[in-house]
């Protein structure tokens, strides 16, 4: 819903609005958190029908906050603009009020320097009337330093409050964007629940069945997705590799549930049979970003070949230091195939796709080199087609040694 604003509003009401929005953004970053709580609580608990409604209706919660948080920061970013183009018209008037100062005492200094010091002097019987004219004539002078200098300070003023509306202009976007976002993954998660109860019939049996057959074919597909990667033959070059700490963080909030598996002689490679990445506690819904500048070369969603058996919905992305990564189980992608990205720059959200027993955040890391997507027939899957990124086994790396120190 947007805001009304009257045009007769001070400065002082502007930013009195704006703390009340910085109170009720408080208080909501406090709701949030509650909820967040009791996630990591349910998240810890034995999987049963009810836990799995339980989280749903508390991530439905949760995220119906998280578009109440974004409409708070619209509001307040639609204040600050406001506020700032009042500010850009009030130095914009002084400008021009400085420059009609301006014009009238340099009109003056040429007044005074087309009649010559003697002429002046012989003019006036009275000297000290002469010398005040003089006096009054450099005092002019000075008056004319000052408004040059006035002037270029307020010029600056403008400039840096010019950049600093066309920051909130896009900060302005990027929440209208998040907005929107946060809609569509409230509606999946409506979806999932209905889809859950229908899939179950909203019995404990029925559901322990269902996540029986999932866990199943889970180890089926990464088996012999693994299987097919054993025989991929590959020579690790490790000078191709990029320094310790090159990543940064895709999330905000950092919490590991789970590490990347064995390592091998110090290059923190992954061994077969292990863990091929690491996993982020996340929410649903939780802003995703690129760990540094790259490329996207895949997206997907396996679950649409095999329900439950991998990632899920995925972002596949080449990094331009020799490193690739794949994020899984995700609720909503954001960048296409071919897309540039930036480090930090939004992605996607995480969320609780492919198999995942609690909403979370998967990171595989790899040697660019080694790793690419690739179409296959999958046998656990009935013969369908699955896209995914594959790399041979001993081109997996451990993210850890490549994101910042804990």
């Amino acid at each position: 819903m947007p805001i009304v604003f009257s045009f007769a509003e001070t400065i002082e009401e502007l930013n009195s609005k704006i703390n009340q929005k910085n109170i009720d953004i408080t208080a909501l970053e406090q709701e949030i958190e509650q909820y967040q709580t009791e996630l990591n609580l349910v998240g810890k608990q034995k999987k049963s029908l009810s836990n799995s409604i339980k989280e749903l209706d508390l991530n439905k919660k949760k995220l119906t906050v998280d578009i109440a948080l974004t409409q708070k920061k619209i509001d307040k970013t639609n204040l600050k603009i406001q506020g700032l183009n009042s500010q850009i018209i009030t130095e914009q008037n002084s400008i021009s009020n400085n420059i009609n100062s301006l014009g009238l005492y340099i009109r003056k200094t040429d007044e005074f320097e087309n009649e010559s010091i003697v002429e002046i002097l012989l003019s006036n019987n009275d000297f000290t009337t002469a010398w005040n004219d003089i006096d009054n004539m450099a005092t002019i002078r000075e008056k004319i330093r000052d408004k040059i200098i006035e002037l270029k300070e307020i010029k600056s003023e403008l400039e840096d409050t010019r950049k600093e509306t066309i920051d909130a202009k896009k900060e302005l976007i990027l929440l209208k964007t998040n907005l929107a976002d946060q809609k569509k993954i409230i509606e999946q998660n409506t979806t999932e629940k209905k889809k859950l109860l229908a899939e179950t019939k909203n019995s404990e049996i029925n559901y322990q069945k269902l996540l029986k057959n999932r866990l199943a074919k889970k180890e089926a597909f990464e088996k012999e997705v693994r299987d097919y990667e054993s025989k991929i033959s590959f020579i690790l070059d490790p000078t191709k590799l990029p320094g310790a700490g090159v990543l940064s963080w895709p999330l905000d909030y950092i919490y590991i549930t789970q590490f990347f598996g064995k390592t091998e002689a110090g290059k923190r490679l992954y061994a077969n049979g292990t863990h091929n990445g690491v996993d982020f506690r996340a929410s649903v819904g939780t802003p995703l970003k690129a760990m540094a500048d790259g490329k996207v070369l895949g997206t997907g969603n396996t679950d649409l070949t095999c329900l439950g058996a991998s990632f899920g919905k995925f972002i596949f992305i080449q990094y331009d230091n020799g490193l690739s990564s794949t994020y899984g189980h995700l609720s909503l992608i954001k960048v296409y195939e071919g897309q540039r990205v930036t480090r930090g720059e939004i992605v996607g959200y995480t969320g609780n796709t492919g198999y995942s027993t609690g909403p979370h955040l998967h990171v595989s890391l790899y040697a660019s080199g080694a790793v690419k997507m690739e179409s296959r027939p999958s046998r656990t899957c009935g013969g369908r087609i699955y896209t995914m990124p594959i790399a041979p086994v001993n081109a997996y790396l451990d993210p850890m040694y490549y994101l910042p120190r804990l």
